[in-house]
Formats: C-alpha cells, structure tokens, sequence
C-alpha cells in the first residue's frame, strides 16, 4: 500500500465527517483505488463460523490484490450488517468514491458478501460497470475484465435463498424463545437488569424502578406525562437513556445525550406508562417484519401479543398500573388555574352514556347591573352532557343538559366516601357479608340470563348446520339453481358465524364471572390507608371512584332533585344500611315521603308528555300547526 493510499485511508476514517462534495474537489489529488470489500452478518457468523470471519476475508483478498499487483488497496468493511440491507455505511462509502471516479477494481471474496438481494445486487453491478469499475468475486469466478458470466445471476438468487434460509431459522428460534416466556428485548426495560447468571432473566434495578413507581403514582394523583417531565427534569433525576448509558447499557448507549442528562421527555413517561412489564407480564412479539429485507419493525396489534404473567418480576402492583392505563384515557385540559379538574373522566351522562364536560372558569369578567354598576360574577365550575353540549351548537336536541356543579359532586362524593369507610372501620364483618350478598346475587341474574342466551345460540347453530346440510343435498339433487344456492348458503353461513363469535364471547364472560371473586378486601385496604380525612384529594378521587352517574334534575316537586350514583371502586354502587346512615327516624321517613311523591310526580309527567305526543300527531295529520307543550324532562 502506497503513501497515497494511506493518506486517503486516514481521509476515509473521518467519514461521514469527509462529506461526497469534498472526495470529488479533490478528485485529483486522489489515486485510482482499489477497493477490497468485506462484510459479516450475525447470521453468517452463526451459519459457518470462523471460515467466513473478517479477518479471512480480508487476508484472502489482500493476498490476490498482491499477488495480481493491483494499485492502491484499501479495506471498507461492514462487521455484523446484514447482506440484505444496501445502507451499509462502508458500502455507502464504496459506492460514493465509484461514483466520484476514484475506483478501478472492486474485489469482494463471494457475491454473498456484495449483498443477498439478487435484484439490487444486479443493479449496482451494472452501475459498476457503467462506472468502468471491474467488479471480482474470487470464490465465484467472476471477473467483469473476463467478460459476462451467464451464472452470476443464479449465484445471487441462491445467495437471497440462504439469507432467507437463515432468516426462518433465527425467527424460528425466537418465536420458541418467546412462546417459552423469555424476554426478546435485546435490552431490558428501564426499571430492570438482566441477571448476570442467566441472560433470559430480569431483575429489579432498584434505582430506577423507585423512579418507575413514582411516575405511576404521580399519574394517580392526577399529573399528566409533560408535567411529570417537568418535575423530574426540576429536581435533576437522570433520564433513561442516560442512566442507561452511562452503564453502558440500552439501545442508545452509543449515541446518548451526554450533555442534557435531566432533559425527561412527555412521551418517554407516557411509553413507560403503556408497558405491561411493570405489572409483572411480559409482552412478547410486540414487533413484527413484513419480509427479512425489512429494516424497520412494525407494531403488532395487542391482539397478536403473547403475555406470560409473573414472568418478570413486579414493580407496581396491577391495581395501580389498570388505574393508570384508566387515567390516560381521559384528556385533561388544563385551564388559567394551571391544573386540570380532577374530576374529568369519571362523570358520566345517565341517560347517553357519554362523558360529561367540565366548563370552568375561575375569574369571570364583571358585569353591568340594571342600575349602572358594577359587580363581579362568582367562579364558573360545572359539568354539563357532552351529547348536549355537542349538539347544541348545531340546533340539534339530543338527550338534555344533566347540569350540575362541581362542588356538589365533591360535597356528594366526599360524603359518600366518609360514610362508607366509617362503616368499613367499624363493621367490617357486616361491609363484606352485604357486598359478597349483593354481589352473588348480580352475578347469578347475569349469568343466569348469559347462559340462557348461550343455549339458544346453540341450539340455532346445530339447526343451521343441518339447513346447510340439507342445502348442499337439494344442490346435488338439481332442486336448486347455483345462483340460489348461494344466496341462500351465504346467508346462513354468516348467520352461524356471527352466532359462533357470540357464543365465544358469552363463555368468556361466564367463565369471568364464575373465576372472579368480589374484591372486597382491596376497598378494605384502601380504606385503612385513609386514616382521617377532611378534604377530597386527586389521588383519593381516582383510587376509590370507578365512576359517577349522573341523571337529569327533577323540578316537578317546586325544588330541584337530581340523583347522582356514586360508584366505589372494587365493590360499586354501595348503600350504608339504614341503621349506619347517620339520619334519625323522622328524618328517614321525611326523606321516604319525598321520594314517593317525586316517583309519582314521574309517573304523572310521563302520562302528560304521552298525552301530548299523541295529540302531536293527531295535529299533523290533521294538516294542523298548533303549539306542542314543551317536553318535561322525568
């Protein structure tokens, strides 16, 4: 090797630094090259070992380029990429100095190691060729200076076979891996460190994993993933990638930010928030590739995932992660106050189902009075049916407003959560026999009524299978046309396998039921964790609420009425029984009076609002427009 070629050798090793612009300002000052390629996959070290290595490679071509006298000689090598891929970057080199016409001979030892996609491989041979580049394999006996070889085309399509060949093998072995519950993460997740005895095992890395839990309860109090970032970057806790990297561990531990170690990002919280490893279940092939030739994976549907529970250890407990992954559901907009209602996301529409709005606003504008002054309008808090609300504004009427204001719903709640836990502390026997009761008894109508339902689906099925049956026979006997038959045997065949997806889901919910016993002991403990409490906090909302339905009020008494259902987690809708309610007689029997003539006044508005729909329609067809009363809300 020449003085010349050392100096570009040391010009080559400041790549990508040395940009194509500058190889070909100094194109005359560069020799005619010839380049000596070498590249190894993971896969080809696997396949036959040391024979293919590139320390061989490179010996045996630096051999023929001497021994045939060739002017020159570099080496450009890609260790561990696969030949399937052309974003090789010593191959990116190569191909940049063919095309600023600094290359004469380029000498690879097989085609296999120029590349295993017979159609690209084809390509850049041509465009070696159009350079003037003579292209050599020496194993294979090609030589462009020799002239064409009628085989080199099957030479690269046997070599696409075998990276093919190779590439079901090694996913073969890691869908047997995954099947057997090892983690296929080429590195752990942040919270974890494989187990210096066996590779396929995590550990906890307590360092990071007190970091994982915080995030998770930080998420319960209700703090959304950006301000979670803003506080870790405040307090200077290393971000993943740094911390993994300063260990030399991670898929960046080459190309992390050294310079930013505390710059936390919102989507960084959030991916963490997503992993199912956290609660102890890992989630193999997540991933997947189209075709070996792929460079980039694409994300498998979760209905693809395999979960093996317990097969990592667990960092949150499961109720804390479901609470999360229910929080994140929920968009929370924060307003001028610079926090979000806590509240959003748990108050539901009784009569539509839907999530009810929040509109708050904490310093209205003052207001002009009638008399010239002045006067300023109290904070605006409530929520309102998003159905309505959405519809309104196109003059649309569907379902009603369910107005009601903030500080009710937390005054109710607030009281509903005392009442229970006070009962729970002091009469924990009779909390558990009362919800274990209720319980048993919801869950033997549903299941009673799933299977009723399961048994009619089958017996309909066996019926179609024997109508399809006889189809097929009055097909063969000529009783039908081949267009009737079809028609008809389509029909049916869609109609069993509606009722055959039906009947997958019902066993599944009756076999959830039957396996899911009532968790009474959770709300037990959640409530010895809340000693004494005078105020409803974000945390305490989202860990005892599950959800607050609430129905439209009730003025028919002259007062307004409106019912709100308040729904506990783990154990639902509970009432305190009447001995444990905190209410005296007279005021129990007050309260039931009420509620008789409010039942009965509902009654009467639903005979009135009747009455009127039909004489409505009288009206109408009667070529009438007189006025129709105004709907009453029940």
């Amino acid at each position: 090797m020449n003085r010349q070629s050392e100096n570009f050798t040391t010009l080559l090793a400041k790549w990508p630094e040395t940009a194509s612009q500058e190889i070909l300002n100094r194109k005359t000052d560069i020799p005619t090259l010839t380049i000596l390629y070498e590249r190894l996959s993971h896969d080809d070290e696997f396949a036959v070992g040391e024979s293919n290595s590139i320390k061989n490679q490179k010996a045996m071509l630096e051999s023929f380029a001497v021994k045939n006298d060739f002017p020159n000689i570099i080496h450009l090598t890609d260790d561990g990429v696969s030949g399937t891929r052309f974003d090789r970057p010593d191959f990116i080199k190569a191909m940049e100095l063919v095309e600023a016409g600094c290359v004469s001979i380029f000498a690879v030892k097989d085609l296999s190691r120029f590349g295993r996609d017979h159609l690209r491989v084809g390509l850049y041979t041509e465009r070696l060729r159009e350079c003037g580049v003579r292209f050599i394999a020496v194993q294979d006996n090609v030589d462009t200076l020799q002239g064409e070889d009628d085989f080199t085309p099957f030479r690269n399509i046997i070599n696409e076979w075998a990276a093919r060949d190779a590439s079901r093998k090694v996913k073969a072995v890691f869908k047997a891996k995954g099947m057997e519950g090892k983690p296929l993460n080429v590195h752990c997740l942040y919270g974890f460190k494989r187990d210096p005895q066996d590779k396929n095992r995590w550990l906890i890395d307590e360092p990071a994993a007190a970091i994982v839990r915080r995030i998770f309860q930080m998420t319960v109090d209700g703090m959304g993933p950006f301000q979670i970032a803003h506080r870790f970057a405040d307090e200077k806790i290393e971000r993943p990638s740094y911390y993994h990297g300063k260990q030399g561990r991670g898929n960046l531990k080459n190309t992390y930010d050294s310079e930013n170690p505390y710059s936390w990002r919102g989507n960084s919280i959030a991916e963490i928030l997503k992993k199912p490893e956290y609660k102890g279940c890992l989630a193999n092939f997540k991933t997947f590739k189209t075709s070996y030739k792929d460079k980039n994976r694409k994300p498998n549907p979760k209905e693809a995932w395999e979960l093996f529970e317990g097969a990592v250890p667990q960092i949150v407990d499961t109720e804390t992660w479901e609470l999360a992954q229910k929080l994140r559901t929920t968009k929370r907009r924060t307003d001028s106050l610079g926090e979000a209602n806590p509240l959003t996301g748990l108050m539901f529409c009784a009569d539509c189902g839907q999530k009810m709005w929040n509109h708050r606003i904490p310093d209205p504008k003052p207001q002009k009075h009638a008399n010239g002054r002045m006067y300023k309008r109290a904070p605006v808090d409530f929520y309102d049916c998003s159905t309505f609300k959405r519809n309104e504004a196109r003059y649309v009427s569907k379902c009603s407003r369910h107005y009601i204001m903030t500080r009710v719903v937390r005054e109710l709640v607030l009281d509903s959560i005392s009442q229970v836990s006070r009962f729970v502390k002091y009469n924990e026997e009779d909390f558990v026999r009362l919800v274990r009761e209720e319980s048993q008894i919801q869950q033997e109508a549903t299941a009673k009524a799933w299977k009723k339902q399961l048994a009619k689906n089958e017996k309909r099925i066996a019926e179609l299978d024997n109508i399809i049956r006889l189809l097929f026979e009055d097909k063969a006997k000529g009783a039908l046309t081949e267009k009737r038959f079809e028609v008809l045997s389509s029909g049916y065949e869609t109609e069993q396998e509606t009722l055959e997806r039906q009947c997958a889901e019902l066993r599944e919910e009756i076999e959830r039921y039957v396996a899911d016993s009532v968790r009474v002991d959770k709300f037990v403990e959640l409530v010895s964790r809340y000693k004494d409490f005078t105020e409803l906090t974000p945390q305490m909302l989202n860990e005892f609420i599950e959800k607050i339905v609430v129905y439209e009020a009730d003025k028919s008494t002259g007062e307004r009425h409106q019912d709100v259902d308040i729904h506990l987690s783990f154990i639902g809708k509970f009432k305190v029984p009447q001995e444990h309610d905190g209410l005296t007689d007279a005021e129990r029997e007050a309260q039931a009076a009420l509620e008789e003539k409010r039942a009965k006044q509902r009654i009467a508005n639903r005979k009135c609002y009747a009455k009127n729909r039909s004489k409505a329609a009288r009206e109408k067809q009667a070529g009438k427009t007189a006025p129709v009363q105004k709907e009453i809300t029940a």
